[in-house]
């Protein structure tokens, strides 16, 4: 019966061993797992961020186009329709932000569909790290971002053909070039946002 008991308990060892091993193995690839994720999310947040600031510094343009053309009696209304549109610069600032959360922007370019806007894809400067995974501590995160500029105000019927009138968002403007408390600010014509479902990979 000692024998007995001994061979089990000899017999158990080797699966205690596995077991552990077997838990172990899974702590380490949870583990992998939440550092890609990790990578990955933060490369989404660059992204996010260049497209957004790249398409703010298109609405800019937009805006002081739009405040031009009405201190020099111009068509204020195209600028108001975003038909001034220009990539001018955006690129610049989207690297920027890029570079402000440890990325780097690796394409920039003008939305596809019907709206204005840009997207950028970007590439973290950190790797996901030292993991079980082969070879994951060479690889960056990529992920990608568009944000797009939408015209808020529509023109107002106004027989008063020498006045800037017009309506963003159920608000009325009525525009003195010589006022500047009647002006409004990009974000009164102009809204950005982020577009389209970001894709991303390790």
């Amino acid at each position: 019966m000692r024998h007995r008991k001994c061979d089990d308990r000899g017999q158990a060892f080797p699966i205690y061993i596995t077991v552990v091993a077997g838990l172990l193995f899974l702590a380490f690839a949870y583990f992998a797992v939440g550092q890609a994720a990790a990578t990955r999310n933060g490369a989404q947040t660059a992204a996010d961020a260049a497209a957004l600031a790249a398409t703010q510094h298109a609405r800019q343009h937009l805006f002081d186009g739009f405040l031009d053309a009405i201190k020099d009696d111009g068509p204020w209304e195209d600028w108001l329709g975003s038909d001034g549109f220009s990539m001018g610069g955006t690129c610049a600032e989207a690297d920027d932000f890029a570079s402000r959360n440890a990325s780097k922007s690796i394409e920039c370019g003008p939305a596809s569909g019907p709206e204005d806007g840009v997207t950028v894809k970007v590439e973290t400067n950190y790797t996901v790290g030292q993991s079980i995974v082969p070879g994951s501590e060479d690889v960056h995160g990529r992920a990608e971002a568009t944000a797009v500029i939408e015209p808020r105000c529509r023109l107002d019927d106004s027989e008063d053909n020498d006045s800037i009138q017009f309506t963003c968002n159920g608000e009325d403007w009525v525009i003195d070039p010589d006022e500047e408390e009647s002006l409004p600010e990009a974000a009164d014509l102009f809204s950005v946002y982020l577009s389209i479902s970001p894709t991303n990979d390790e």
